[in-house]
């Protein structure tokens, strides 16, 4: 039975999760943190506990940042448990950490439990669609005409390079909210659902480099 630490700041999902742990009967004890400090204070508690977060939605300032906390605690498990990232950012934690585990919110009930259950045993577990994300080659195709304005273009190819919406506020001196007006056109224009579509985008475009996205 393991402590598992919950690192996501929606309501809605860590109630989803707690319900999954229950059924499968796999914690001693299941704790709500919130923040960096609160995490950390908690894995020096329970330094082998499984951790289930939602990068996007937690006070990560990095990726860089994550795995350090992930390197920190050394006998945790770590579960991203995100909508569906970027495929750089995707290949990058999981070559920098080869214990990270990884499962979409949009996947089954069934293989969320399972990524619980393999994380509380001490084994990784990546899901079906974060597989074929990363095996996914993108095929050849015409440039499209360019939608974008050299702001939004900008922003894109940062999305793309795998950096959250905070990174890039960061790197070019933006507020949150003005990078994420800017995602949210980008979206609109290009009539897409998710970041993976956008990117497809980017690559058609050559906003990004098919070379430079698969490093």
């Amino acid at each position: 039975m393991k402590v598992i630490l919950l690192a996501d700041n929606q309501d809605i999902t860590r109630e989803g999760v707690k319900a999954l742990i229950g059924s499968a009967g796999i914690a001693s004890k299941v704790i709500d943190v919130g923040t960096r400090a609160r995490l950390q204070e908690k894995l020096g508690a329970y330094p082998d506990a499984v951790v289930v977060f939602d990068y996007a939605l937690f006070d990560f300032v990095s990726a860089q940042q994550m795995l350090v906390a992930c390197e920190s605690a050394k006998n945790s498990r770590w579960i991203l448990f995100s909508d569906e990232p970027a495929a750089a950012f995707l290949r990058m934690v999981m070559v920098a950490n080869p214990a990270l585990s990884v499962v979409f919110k949009y996947d089954t009930a069934e293989e969320i439990a399972d990524a619980l259950i393999h994380a509380a045993n001490g084994e990784r577990y990546i899901c079906a669609s974060a597989a074929r994300l990363l095996d996914e080659k993108a095929a050849p195709v015409p440039r499209t005409p360019d939608l974008l304005t050299p702001m939004e273009r900008s922003v894109l190819r940062e999305i793309a390079q795998g950096k959250t919406t905070k990174e890039i506020a960061w790197e070019k001196n933006l507020s949150f909210h003005t990078v994420n007006a800017h995602r949210r056109n980008i979206f609109r224009k290009l009539e897409v659902n998710n970041v993976h579509e956008a990117i497809r985008y980017a690559l058609r475009a050559g906003i990004v480099d098919q070379a430079e996205y698969l490093i």
